[in-house]
């Protein structure tokens, strides 16, 4: 596997996400689609530093930083998305417009 394929690939993934993010009105797809482009990222840092660094290992650390942290963002994303569906029902964002109280 080369440089250019691993590339290719993490391309089609991060345009994946893109179109997913835009294209979805379900809040669990637009996380799934966001996962996406984070992997795709992960992708670029594990062959930039297999291809061209001097240490190979680097790119796998800096991957499992991005991964914790990805893991905490979907755990509280997850919160969120689970509050606003017992409140309203749906996970349709295009009619979440906003997350106030309305009696307040």
């Amino acid at each position: 596997m080369t440089l250019q394929s691993c590339l290719l690939l993490a391309f089609l993934l991060f345009a994946i996400g893109v179109y997913g993010v835009l294209t979805r009105r379900n809040a669990i797809g637009i996380l799934i689609s966001m996962e996406l482009m984070l992997n795709a990222a992960n992708i670029n840092f594990i062959a930039f530093a297999h291809f061209k660094a001097l240490d190979a290992t680097a790119g796998a650390i800096f991957s499992l930083f991005v991964i914790a942290a990805t893991a905490c963002e979907m755990a509280i994303a997850l919160a969120i998305v689970i509050a606003v569906y017992r409140r309203h029902g749906h996970l349709d964002v295009d009619e979440l417009t906003e997350l106030r109280d309305p009696d307040v």
